[in-house]
């Protein structure tokens, strides 16, 4: 915070108060210009790990696929992909910043290959039972999906009780999300920070 009382954003980006910004529900995105912001939305959107919906069709189709998947072969690729669109909120400014949080061990990703060729994945930012989904990419139709179900099965052999995926929309309701108030988001919190578990 400076003189005049307002919060310095470059100091909300050192990683440690990245960290506490993300422990009580906040989380960045940069606008068009790279300007940086956080935001706390009442509504939150979670996807139950322990009651997902894995879609039919999805598991047919991946069935007949040999997609092979790795757990943080190369976070800072997987976030650079996700940030490699027409219109991003991923800035270069936020992704140094998540590279912080990286190399304090707070940064995880899931990425899917097909024939050793990088086809997809997804990545997020992790404080004790508790996986906050920032970004996900997909260069092959179903690979981002493909992803999400690797991370929930995941989560849920990790024993992580709670999966942050923001915002609802279409596809991530495929897969069970829904919208909560942030007073049972804040209950979610307390049981996943209480957890005693490593991604």
């Amino acid at each position: 915070m400076n003189e005049e009382g307002i919060f310095d954003k470059q100091e909300l980006l050192k990683p440690e108060n990245m960290l506490l910004l993300y422990a009580r529900g906040a989380f960045p995105m940069a606008d068009e210009k790279g300007d940086i912001d956080w935001y706390i939305p009442e509504i939150r959107t979670i996807i139950p790990i322990q009651n997902f919906n894995f879609p039919k069709s999805l598991r047919k189709y991946l069935e007949k696929k040999e997609f092979t998947y790795r757990i943080d072969d190369n976070v800072m690729n997987i976030i650079e992909h996700c940030a490699a669109r027409k219109d991003t909120w991923i800035s270069d400014e936020l992704i140094d910043a998540y590279f912080g949080l990286y190399k304090l061990g707070h940064v995880h990703s899931v990425e899917v290959f097909e024939k050793n060729k990088l086809i997809g994945g997804l990545y997020g930012v992790v404080f004790r039972g508790a996986f906050f989904g920032e970004s996900m990419f997909s260069i092959k139709s179903q690979a981002s999906k493909a992803a999400l179900i690797k991370l929930l099965t995941h989560l849920q052999n990790k024993k992580f009780t709670l999966l942050d995926v923001q915002f609802i929309t279409d596809h991530l309701k495929m897969f069970g999300a829904k919208e909560i108030t942030f007073e049972e988001y804040q209950k979610l919190q307390r049981e996943a920070y209480s957890a005693e578990v490593k991604f």
